[in-house]
């Protein structure tokens, strides 16, 4: 069973924004306070992009197809994905925490686990994968404490 123990750090963050939080209280009763946050601006892959898509010509008399364009707005959350490891591991490196909690959504924590530092796996005590950007920190505080008791 994990629990958030006194000053163990809780990543909550998404493909877009992370809040870096902290346990000031106990693990039956946590509550957690706001050390840093993250936020990349990300506009729709619409916006992102210089012009339509490019097209080449097919082996048949006036034939064209459209090529794929590159997908800026999901290539700017695996990016914010590598940033969220590189500052784990900065965090990590500088003992600024002993233990840490990452809720993020399926996708996200994925892209984040590949890229993790071998001294943040060994810090993380938890995980829960759910969206958890949108909530008031104290239905943070109680998602969590459910969310870990059971595991």
């Amino acid at each position: 069973m994990a629990h958030i123990d006194t000053d163990t750090w809780v990543l909550v963050a998404d493909s877009e924004k992370a809040l870096f939080l902290k346990n000031v209280a106990d693990a039956e009763n946590p509550h957690l306070v706001v050390i840093s946050k993250e936020e990349q601006d990300n506009p729709s892959n619409f916006a992102q992009s210089a012009n339509r898509p490019g097209r080449m010509p097919d082996a048949g008399h006036s034939q064209r197809s459209a090529l794929d364009d590159t997908d800026w707005h999901e290539l700017a959350k695996d990016r914010f994905a590598s940033h969220l490891a590189e500052l784990l591991y900065e965090k990590a490196h500088r003992g600024d925490y002993d233990k840490i909690v990452l809720c993020l959504p399926p996708q996200v924590i994925g892209r984040v686990r590949d890229e993790l530092h071998k001294e943040v796996e060994q810090k993380v005590v938890g995980e829960v994968t759910k969206l958890l950007t949108k909530h008031p920190i104290a239905e943070i505080e109680k998602i969590l404490k459910d969310e870990l008791e059971g595991t």
